[in-house]
């Protein structure tokens, strides 16, 4: 039975991953979890128990090798593979997420983009074509998609989202400002809360003036 990795350590994994490879771009090649730790403000007995989750990596009195750490790390993520993207929703922020050219540079690639308003029909992103809501299931049915991200309004996202699961897209990235009520569970879901963060940010700042 495969051992179950918490929430917590997945979203550190990311935060590994973006520094070791600041690290490869600075010519590093080995560091100590020590190193480590002062440049991510994780203390080293974590960055130790968050790796060991999946096998380790370090050699004791050398620390690790940034570029196969860096590799690994990839791999458990999944970034070996490519990824294809669909955006549902082409408004400011699914224009903007389809201008984001770093997704690439971790293989995510967004090959479509889908709204309902006919002024858009037919306008492209950085290349990348914008299409009626009407033409996405015969789209899906000719295209290899892995991820929708989800840009549309919350009236309409649980509708959209339910049909997506439908056409069998194995993971939604759900932007909009609703929990999603799918029928199929097997689907992966990440929801991303841009006001979640906002009012965290807006608590740390009112913390900061009591202090």
């Amino acid at each position: 039975m495969e051992k179950e990795i918490s929430r917590a350590v997945i979203r550190r994994m990311p935060r590994y991953y973006r520094y070791l490879g600041e690290l490869i771009d600075a010519g590093v090649e080995r560091i100590s979890s020590n190193d480590l730790s002062s440049r991510m403000n994780v203390t080293a007995s974590q960055i130790r128990q968050d790796l060991n989750n999946f096998g380790g990596f370090g050699q004791q009195g050398y620390g690790y090798n940034v570029k196969y750490l860096y590799e690994e790390i990839g791999k458990i993520l999944g970034l070996s593979e490519k990824h294809n993207i669909i955006i549902v929703g082409a408004g400011n922020l699914g224009q903007a997420l389809a201008n984001y050219v770093e997704f690439e540079k971790f293989g995510f690639r967004i090959i479509a983009l889908f709204d309902v308003n006919p002024k858009l029909k037919g306008q492209s992103i950085r290349g990348i074509g914008i299409h009626m809501l009407d033409e996405l299931d015969a789209f899906i049915r000719k295209e290899h998609v892995d991820i929708a991200a989800l840009t549309v309004p919350k009236a309409n996202a649980d509708t959209i989202a339910a049909h997506l699961v439908e056409l069998g897209i194995p993971a939604i990235w759900n932007f909009a400002h609703v929990d999603l009520k799918l029928p199929d569970q097997n689907v992966v879901v990440e929801s991303v809360h841009l006001s979640d963060s906002l009012m965290q940010l807006s608590y740390n700042i009112a913390k900061n003036k009591k202090e």
